[in-house]
C-alpha cells in the first residue's frame, strides 16, 4: 500500500507521536502541522511493528549546507491520507530559474510519451513547502516507473538526454516496487546477464540482476 518517498498527512495522533520520538523538534512538527505539509515514507526498519510505518521530516540545508532529516514511526491508523510522489510538472513553478525552461522540456516529453516521472527530494520538498531547500549545488532526484520494456529504454533515453543540461538524478522504480538508481542502472543495463545493481525496497536494500528487473516489465 505504502511505498518509498510517498507523501503522509498525519492527523493529531500522528504528530503527537512524532513529538513523543523527537521532542527536540517538536517546534518543527508544530509548524509542519499548521502548514498541513507532508511527511516521506522511508524503508521499514527490521524490528518495526505490524501496522505502523517508517516517516522522515527531511528539513532543508542549514547554513552550512547540511541536511538533517527526523525519522520517526507513527501506526497507519494515524495517517489523514497519503499520496504517491509530486508529479513531473508540478515541481516546475519552484525550481531555480535555470532550470525551469529545460525542466518543463523534459515534462512535456514524458507526457507525450505517458511515461510516469515523478519528483522527490528537495525539488519536492521545495514545491510542497515553499522553503530554501534547492541550491545551485542540489540535485532533481526523479522517479520513474516503466511499465514495460519499451517505456524503460524511452524513459532512459530521456534522462541521458536531459541531465547534458540539468543535475538529474533518482531512481527507476519497477513494478515491485524494487528502485535502482538510473545512472546505475544506465551502465550496468548494458551487460544484462552479468551484472548485479543495488535495489531498494520498502523492506531491504539488496544486489539483484538486470534480468531479474527486466523480467518485471514482460
Amino acid at each position: 500500500m505504502f511505498k518509498r518517498h510517498d507523501r503522509i498527512w498525519l492527523n493529531a495522533a500522528g504528530w503527537q507521536a512524532a513529538c513523543s520520538q523527537a521532542p527536540g523538534h517538536a517546534s518543527v512538527f508544530a509548524r509542519w502541522e499548521e502548514n498541513d505539509w507532508p511527511v516521506i515514507v522511508r524503508r521499514n526498519e527490521g524490528a518495526q511493528e505490524s501496522g505502523t510505518l517508517c516517516l522522515g521530516l527531511p528539513l532543508p540545508p542549514d547554513a552550512a549546507g547540511n541536511k538533517l532529516r527526523i525519522g520517526f514511526v507513527v501506526n497507519v491508523a494515524d495517517i489523514a491520507r497519503h499520496a504517491m510522489p509530486l508529479v513531473i510538472d508540478e515541481a516546475i513553478p519552484s525550481l531555480p530559474a535555470p532550470w525551469r525552461e529545460r525542466f518543463a522540456d523534459l515534462s512535456g516529453a514524458a507526457a507525450r510519451g505517458r511515461l510516469s516521472f515523478h519528483v522527490y527530494g528537495s525539488a519536492a520538498m521545495q514545491s510542497l513547502t515553499s522553503l530554501p531547500y534547492l541550491s545551485a549545488s542540489s540535485d532533481i532526484d526523479l522517479l520513474f516507473y516503466p511499465r514495460d520494456r519499451n517505456q524503460l529504454d524511452e524513459g532512459l533515453q530521456l534522462l541521458r538526454l536531459y541531465a547534458k543540461h540539468l543535475p538529474l538524478d533518482g531512481e527507476i522504480v519497477f513494478p515491485s516496487g524494487r528502485a535502482v538508481a538510473w545512472k546505475e542502472w544506465a551502465d550496468a543495463s548494458a551487460r544484462p546477464d552479468a551484472m548485479r545493481i543495488l535495489a531498494k525496497s520498502m523492506q531491504a536494500v539488496n544486489l539483484s540482476t538486470c534480468t531479474s528487473l527486466l523480467a518485471e516489465l514482460e
